[in-house]
């Protein structure tokens, strides 16, 4: 075993199938705020949408729209159109999520799921999906201080699941931003996923030690099996 007690692991992207819902979301929470598509407010907007994935998304709208009554009701507008889709069906566990999260917990390594989302779209997700009783914690921004580049996240699971040591924690996401997270919190295991927005390329410029094709990719890393 890597001495791993700790796994704080992405939704979106890593362990839950995206499809462009995400960003499907961020399109109508845009043309929520009065941004016309096509135009270049609109296509800036895309390309910050883009360059932030994994990030905080009241963050990301006040990016956008610089002001904060604008960017919480865009980002309203953002939860209930992705919970709306998650209801609807459109989102599903990614290939081997679920069974790298059995093994994990079969292991005695406790699970925290953390996104991006608000907790309340958060809890959609992870009710909708049935995974009450395969995770010990799910994180927000809202729950842990700041989201992600910032180490907030997965220092909060740690200290909220009993892990020790930096060391014994594992960062797993699908974004540069996850990996900057894990790689600022210290963690003894960070690696990116191929499964969501960014490529190996772009995983590896931001510092990642291990770039993997699925989440089911930890488990070796772990020593566990498949």
């Amino acid at each position: 075993m890597s001495g791993i007690s700790v796994a704080c692991l992405d939704m979106a992207g890593t362990t839950v199938a995206d499809e462009g819902s995400v960003i499907s979301a961020f399109r109508a929470a845009m043309e929520h705020a009065g941004l016309a598509p096509g135009s270049e407010r609109y296509l800036r907007a895309t390309e910050i949408v883009q360059a932030t994935m994994g990030q905080s998304k009241i963050d990301v709208f006040r990016q956008i729209l610089g002001s904060e009554a604008a960017a919480a009701a865009a980002n309203s507008a953002f939860e209930a159109h992705y919970a709306q889709i998650v209801r609807a069906g459109e989102v599903a566990p990614l290939p081997g999520a679920v069974q790298t999260l059995t093994a994990l917990r079969d292991a005695g390594i406790k699970i925290c799921l953390a996104t991006g989302f608000s907790p309340g779209t958060r809890d959609v997700v992870v009710d909708t999906l049935g995974w009450r009783s395969l995770i010990d914690l799910a994180l927000s921004p809202a729950d842990a201080g700041r989201g992600r580049p910032f180490p907030d996240l997965p220092l909060t699971a740690l200290l909220r699941l009993g892990g020790g040591a930096v060391s014994e924690l594992a960062v797993v996401g699908d974004t540069p931003s996850d990996v900057e997270s894990g790689r600022r919190a210290g963690a003894g295991v960070v690696a990116g996923v191929l499964t969501g927005s960014a490529n190996r390329k772009e995983l590896e410029a931001a510092g990642t030690p291990h770039v993997l094709d699925r989440i089911a990719g930890l488990l070796p890393l772990l020593g566990l099996r498949d």
